[in-house]
């Protein structure tokens, strides 16, 4: 089975564990504050700090990247933390599997894992650069390296960022108006999270998936209204009430609140068709993602827990 050692407890890495712990592997989470499900073995470390979480991984046969830091601190905070994780991997000659996301191609017409990684943001440019260490410590031999990539997350788990579940599935089960940041009826592939996490455990566990990225199993892409829209007819809620906050608007709130201000780098996710292509992952692993009509109810389930 291994050891499989879980780098970030947050809303990635705590389904990771628990689907390879149920897969009967010995797992170790590992994060600053040491939380996870309670069956799970926990260690406390800062992934900053590549002398604490060599001593926490050793012996690791799949070393997973699921570690977020706080979005507007990025350029700061991902290179020595994705330093460390690399020269862990590399310490134990393990598999490297990471969360990855789209930022690094740009603005695209339909994104496909075989783009070059043109995206020009500051965000953009880290992530693209720790794929390219990744990928030739892999083609150096002294790690098997792979990275997921989906889209906007939704679902059970999912942070108060998450966009759709918040500002959408929430407030229209509700019936309650939802206040978007852009126009409602622009095409977008929304990723469902429990999917991400099974692409990740997948990619970390199946020696085809090593040496590239992969896109992570994404319904069709939807606008917002669409969602809204099914939202409504599942909850047997009202019909949706969409009001979209101007871009000055979104400017205004960014003036106050640093998430709003980094926003602006990706705003052209929002403003133009966000179409991802998760075929190769697909027909590769024979891995569909879940049907949105069963992913939206199960957020729904969620979100209806969260508010009692």
């Amino acid at each position: 089975m291994g050891k499989h050692v879980i780098v970030g407890a947050g809303q990635v890495g705590r389904q990771a564990a628990e689907m390879l712990d149920a897969q009967g592997h010995e797992v170790v989470l590992v994060s600053r504050s040491g939380s996870g499900p309670e069956h799970i073995t926990k260690i406390a470390a800062d992934a900053s700090d590549a002398d604490a979480l060599g001593r926490a991984a050793r012996g690791a046969d799949v070393l997973y990247n699921c570690v977020n830091p706080k979005y507007h601190r990025w350029p700061t905070d991902w290179p020595p933390i994705a330093s460390a994780i690399l020269r862990t991997a590399e310490a134990n000659s393990a598999v490297l599997a990471m969360v990855g996301n789209l930022y690094s191609y740009g603005p695209v017409d339909v994104m496909t894992e075989d783009l070059p990684l043109a995206g020009t943001g500051h965000k953009a440019r880290v992530r693209a650069e720790m794929w390219r260490q990744v990928l030739a410590s892999h083609e150096a031999g002294r790690i098997r390296g792979t990275e997921v990539r989906g889209s906007d997350y939704f679902g059970p788990g999912s942070t108060d960022q998450a966009y759709l579940s918040m500002q959408v599935i929430g407030p229209v089960a509700a019936g309650k108006r939802a206040v978007v940041l852009s126009d409602p009826d622009i095409p977008h592939s929304w990723t469902y999270l429990p999917d991400v996490a099974r692409a990740l455990v997948i990619a970390g566990t199946d020696e085809r998936a090593w040496g590239r990225p992969w896109h992570v199993p994404t319904t069709p892409p939807l606008t917002i209204r669409q969602v809204a829209e099914r939202v409504a007819t599942l909850a047997g809620a009202r019909s949706p009430r969409i009001t979209e906050i101007p871009v000055w608007g979104v400017n205004v709130l960014g003036l106050f609140m640093p998430f709003m201000r980094e926003l602006r780098e990706t705003r052209y996710q929002f403003d133009r068709p966000f179409v991802l292509d998760s075929s190769a992952f697909q027909k590769t692993f024979g891995v569909a993602p879940t049907p949105i009509d069963e992913a939206l109810k199960a957020s729904m389930q969620h979100l209806a827990t969260q508010t009692r």
